[in-house]
């Protein structure tokens, strides 16, 4: 079995991290999670930055770390991993060049090929003809391209990525995004990211870790579409909103949608009582003058400008409005409006 395989069990003060992850050869699958969730402890653990307290790791088929019970430990094995972050990391002494090559001349590469093959990367990553450049004499995003140059040159069996492109300003990280996405074809890959654009464009399938768990996974749109948690509506910048199945409805502690003949919803058919979510963008919601079909009262919690116009933050959910931001104040009562066809219902965990 190639790709990896892993069963990462470490101790930490507040909680224990005990993840199950796995990657294809040549699949790339994005982590997320909340700060503190144990992502970075889970990508230190497979780097061997951080030892086991249980479970093992297998790279390329091959078991590189095991745990077993009673607590007997296997000796790391070197594994074939690289670790990039948000921090470039270069050698200062050494040029552009100089850090790419410095990899696989420690393993042996004769010292030309070893340039030659690492001029070859620079172009590949966008900085040909800077080989001879100085880490002080490169931008933030050359910078990070080096790394991302010198790890991949080291023709690593998996790749981890800790958030790499959260430095960067926003040109400067779609650009890098691009050029990731196309040197990572074909090598095995998994990202921890905050961010939803990095999961969708890098990664084929997302794992949400939460308090050192996974606690969703599957198709990166998928999960994004249907999220489990709050945290995971927050990311992919949906309205979710726990409550239960009712009479052919769905309903909550603030409002009620009912069933309309032009919705197929499967979810609603299911027993009363059992606990859903509607999950459903703020630009699918809007304020209207009172109580109706699909409405539900709120509170206004704060009013925020965006982009075009105002998005109101409400007890039950937010709703993108017009250019209005002085209508609302905190502390006013609206009514929410959703037509159902824009709802999806997600049973919860």
């Amino acid at each position: 079995m190639s790709g990896l395989q892993a069963h990462v069990v470490v101790d930490r003060s507040r909680f224990r991290v005990d993840v199950m992850i796995d990657a294809a050869a040549g699949e790339t699958v994005a982590v997320m999670g909340p700060s503190g969730a144990g992502k970075s402890t889970l990508l230190s653990a497979l780097a061997g930055l951080v030892s086991l307290d249980g479970g093992e790791i297998t790279v390329a088929g091959r078991t590189v770390e095991r745990v077993t019970a009673p607590r007997v430990s296997t000796a790391p094995m070197h594994r074939g991993v690289v670790l990039l972050g948000q921090d470039p990391r270069l050698f200062p002494h050494l040029s552009a060049r100089e850090n790419v090559a410095f990899g696989p001349r420690a393993a042996g590469t004769p010292a030309a090929r070893a340039r030659a093959d690492a001029d070859e990367w620079l172009e590949r990553v966008g900085l040909g003809g800077l080989g001879a450049r100085m880490p002080r004499e490169l931008s933030g995003g050359e910078q990070q391209r080096v790394a991302i140059a010198r790890a991949l040159s080291a023709s690593p069996r998996v790749v981890l990525l800790d958030e790499p492109l959260v430095a960067l300003d926003p040109v400067t990280a779609s650009s890098i995004r691009g050029m990731l996405r196309d040197q990572l074809a074909g090598m095995t890959t998994v990202a921890v990211t905050h961010d939803a654009g990095d999961a969708v464009a890098l990664a084929e399938r997302l794992f949400v870790i939460d308090a050192g768990a996974v606690v969703q996974t599957g198709p990166v749109r998928e999960v994004l579409r249907a999220p489990a948690s709050a945290f995971v509506a927050s990311i992919a910048d949906m309205n979710r909103m726990p409550g239960v199945a009712a009479r052919g409805g769905w309903t909550d502690s603030d409002g009620h949608l009912l069933t309309s003949s032009d919705v197929a919803s499967t979810a609603l058919a299911t027993a009363d009582g059992t606990a859903l979510a509607a999950v459903f963008r703020p630009s699918d919601a809007r304020v209207v003058a009172g109580e109706g079909a699909n409405t539900w009262k709120a509170t206004v919690l704060r009013v925020e400008p965006t982009l075009s116009g105002s998005r109101i933050y409400t007890s039950a959910g937010a709703v993108d409005v017009g250019d209005t931001r002085d209508a609302w104040s905190s502390g006013d009562t609206v009514w929410l409006h959703v037509d159902l066809s824009r709802v999806r219902f997600v049973p919860l965990p």
